[in-house]
């Protein structure tokens, strides 16, 4: 009988283990040594890479999912002077928090993004 018991809470413990890590962040398990490198930010060193692997699987020109393209300079530029880029990706009040969906970009990239914004959008 004893052993019908043991089996049974070690079987509910191991869900419970299991079920426990479900919603974990990566990032707060295991924060990155590596520090986040915002001193050369630009369109086409930084952001560019960025958007092509966040956001243009859904906003690129043949995608334009909501009507919005974010795969060319001067259109992410435009997304940026209105305040929308910022306000999506920091999932401000008011805006449509992306990726849709998604987890939120990482600390490092929301810095680079910002760094580009606050730089005056540089290209090269």
């Amino acid at each position: 009988m004893y052993k019908y018991i043991f089996f049974a809470v070690a079987l509910f413990s191991g869900i419970v283990l299991i079920q426990s890590c479900y919603y974990d962040v990566e990032e707060e398990l295991y924060p990155s040594n590596v520090a986040c490198d915002t001193l050369n930010v630009t369109y086409n060193n930084s952001v560019k890479s960025i958007i092509d692997a966040n956001c243009n699987v859904c906003h690129s020109q043949s995608a334009a999912q909501g009507g919005v393209v974010l795969d060319t300079y001067s259109t992410l530029k435009g997304f940026g002077v209105s305040g929308a880029l910022l306000g999506v990706i920091r999932h401000e009040s008011g805006y449509s928090p992306m990726p849709k969906g998604g987890a939120k970009l990482n600390d490092c990239n929301i810095a680079k993004i910002e760094k580009w914004v606050a730089s005056d959008y540089p290209e090269n």
